[in-house]
């Protein structure tokens, strides 16, 4: 049995509703480091970054292959990390599940995760794992441009393959992406402007103001914005890919494209939280989902992350959409280290700018 809040409006899953979702469950699920055979009292507790139609197949799966019950709640990155740095006298899940490394990392300087390194850990590459094992990926999520077709016909304009691009009068009032107080893509998309930047955070935070005047609506969730966009309620917006090729993949005439300075890339993470009840639950979850046997079902739910095992091929869809993409790394302890300082900053001087 696997509970869940009900999906927000606001996020992806809600543009799924109806969909049923089933996971391809063959003998890929057998991973051999999972018992067989658990208790039926065996249950496990969650906070969910990713949202609810990308994260219910996977428990499901987990549900079946281990024995082990699963109950999870969605939160955007944000609350999560909020709600697990408030309970961390008396915590009330088990694992942080999905979401972005900013994310973790700063809930690492937090102390509000137990160290755990899963048998996969060692084939990932280094950007997929913390050394002391706070917290490991099971895929990656690079950011993308998406833009309504028709928008862009009637302002004759190509796709925008530049950060400057988003400036252009056309988009006045007509950009939605995420609020960085809730949303972890949003956290990513300032990260990646300050590194194209080089870290000059005067010159980063400058171009954001500017880019507030076209913004429409800041969502709470990061695919917030993917659904106006493609009923052409909004021009554009900047989404986490496996949100823009959703989108897509619904029906929607939209166009997605990559800012030739490069754009960033977050690693989508699951880490013990300290203080778990049931951790020996939660272990079996991160180790099942740092190795193939999740991972392999990604690309069968229509779930377009880049799968994190090395074994586990990118769907080809997926790749040649990123054949010609400028994906830059964005160094994830520096940005955990001052998620705070730069959210808060982001706040003052360009979501509260008159």
């Amino acid at each position: 049995m696997i509970a869940t809040t009900p999906r927000s409006a606001s996020s992806p899953s809600s543009r799924a509703r109806g969909l049923t979702r089933r996971s391809l469950l063959g003998s890929m699920l057998a991973a051999p480091f999972i018992a067989r055979h658990a208790h039926a009292a065996d249950t496990l507790n969650a906070y969910s970054i990713w949202p609810e139609n990308y994260a219910r197949p996977m428990m499901e799966a987990f549900e079946k292959a281990s024995g082990i019950r699963v109950k999870f709640i969605r939160f955007s990155s944000g609350e999560a990390l909020a709600r697990v740095n408030a309970e961390k006298n008396n915590p009330q899940v088990d694992v942080l599940f999905g979401g972005p490394v900013e994310t973790f990392t700063a809930g690492q300087t937090q102390g509000i995760f137990e160290p755990y390194v899963p048998p996969g850990a060692a084939e990932l590459p280094a950007r997929f794992r913390d050394k002391a094992g706070a917290w490991t990926a099971i895929a990656d999520d690079p950011l993308v441009f998406m833009t309504n077709t028709q928008f862009l016909k009637q302002n004759n304009l190509q796709p925008p393959a530049s950060w400057d691009d988003l400036l252009d009068p056309a988009y006045k009032n007509m950009l939605q992406m995420a609020d960085a107080r809730t949303s972890g893509t949003a956290v990513t998309r300032i990260f990646s402007i300050l590194q194209v930047n080089n870290r000059d955070e005067d010159k980063a935070f400058a171009y954001m103001k500017k880019l507030r005047q076209n913004v429409q609506l800041y969502t709470k969730s990061g695919g917030g914005g993917t659904l106006p966009v493609g009923l052409g309620q909004a021009g554009g917006g900047i989404f986490f890919i496996v949100d823009a090729l959703f989108t897509r993949q619904q029906g929607y005439d939209v166009q997605l494209s990559f800012p030739k300075e490069g754009i960033g890339s977050a690693a989508e993470c699951i880490a013990l939280i300290k203080g778990a009840k049931n951790p020996d639950a939660g272990k079996k979850l991160i180790d099942w989902a740092t190795s193939p046997a999740m991972q392999s079902l990604l690309a069968p739910n229509m779930i377009n992350f880049i799968p994190a095992s090395p074994k586990v091929e990118t769907e080809p869809g997926l790749a040649a959409v990123l054949k010609n993409a400028n994906i830059i790394e964005i160094d994830d302890v520096w940005a955990g280290a001052n998620r705070a300082r730069i959210v808060q900053r982001w706040i003052a001087e360009v979501l509260n700018a008159t």
